[in-house]
């Protein structure tokens, strides 16, 4: 930051108007892409948090979700000015989507994270509509465990995250509601 500054102060002195200004602007748009502020988890061993900033777009019912039957849907706009990297909704183990595809049909054409909780509920996290063809990036690997609301991806620029949870569970947003990644309820997973 203190060298960006030197940079702006010299820039001013020497340099060209045009080329100051372009270097804010490059400045300012990568400062807002690649920040990444500390989030405040909320303590709820079910609850699923939003893994992005952005607006709810449908809460719907599908009946081939990705791994089972019926489960909820829900579809968040990333929002432009959100946070680079993506959160893990639930607590859980990294699964691979391809080992379960068999004779059944898995639709793995985007990018997707599975998670498996503890208590045995599967959540698939995809994310579609890529930016100059640049899909999201896992850090995440199989096998590995991830927190609720821990940072498990790098976004690059993708416009739609998708959430399928389990049939059971009590969603809690509907469309047209604004989420906030890693802090923000956005469904429970219900067990009796």
């Amino acid at each position: 930051m203190l060298l960006a500054a030197a940079f702006l102060g010299f820039s001013l002195k020497y340099l060209d108007v045009i080329f100051v200004i372009a270097a804010a602007l490059l400045f300012i748009i990568l400062l807002l892409i690649f920040r990444d502020p500390r989030r405040v988890i909320p303590a709820s061993p079910l609850g699923v948090v939003s893994p992005v900033d952005g607006r709810v777009i449908k809460v719907d019912l599908v009946d081939k979700g990705v791994l089972q039957g019926e489960a909820h849907r829900i579809q968040i706009r990333i929002s432009s000015l959100g946070t680079y990297t993506a959160r893990a909704p639930v607590e859980g183990k990294i699964s691979d989507l391809r080992s379960v595809a068999g004779d059944q049909v898995v639709d793995y054409r985007t990018n997707a994270l599975w998670i498996q909780t503890d208590e045995g509920d599967d959540i698939v996290l995809q994310f579609h509509g890529y930016r100059f063809g640049l899909a999201p990036l896992s850090f995440a690997r199989y096998g590995e465990r991830v927190g609720q609301g821990q940072r498990c991806a790098y976004l690059r620029l993708t416009r739609i995250a998708e959430l399928h949870l389990p049939i059971e569970s009590k969603i809690l947003v509907k469309a047209g509601d604004a989420v906030v990644a890693g802090t923000q309820l956005i469904g429970k997973l219900t067990h009796s």
